[in-house]
């Protein structure tokens, strides 16, 4: 039975896996790479992730950071559109993102938290 539970939990995550690997797109040749604001972005989204799982940010705080982080990704999107992210767009994208994260670390460490049943 241990066997036959492991096995469906494993099948299950390979084949959720298969769209996330499917979803990764090379980016084009006249797309600017920004790894070092993609990265940030992804662990910010990861941090935010965790808080909400633990109870650590409300779902209105959760909301707030979610919109925060759309926010930093328009303003990715706009920095690439004219096909090269100037030292001064970097620059931009970095303190938007400081403090993004600025407000994650206060929102995960103030005295609200969702109520534990």
């Amino acid at each position: 039975m241990l066997n036959l539970k492991t096995s469906l939990i494993a099948s299950t995550l390979a084949i959720a896996s298969i769209g996330a690997f499917a979803q990764t797109v090379a980016p084009a040749a006249s797309t600017p790479a920004t790894p070092r604001v993609d990265q940030r972005e992804a662990n910010q989204q990861a941090r935010i992730a965790q808080g909400a799982a633990s109870g650590q940010l409300t779902p209105k705080e959760t909301n707030r950071l979610e919109k925060e982080q759309a926010m930093v990704n328009k303003a990715e999107a706009n920095a690439k559109a004219d096909g090269t992210v100037t030292r001064h767009e970097r620059r931009r994208l970095h303190r938007l993102q400081d403090s993004a994260s600025k407000d994650i670390h206060h929102q995960k460490h103030d005295t609200q938290a969702v109520p534990k049943p």
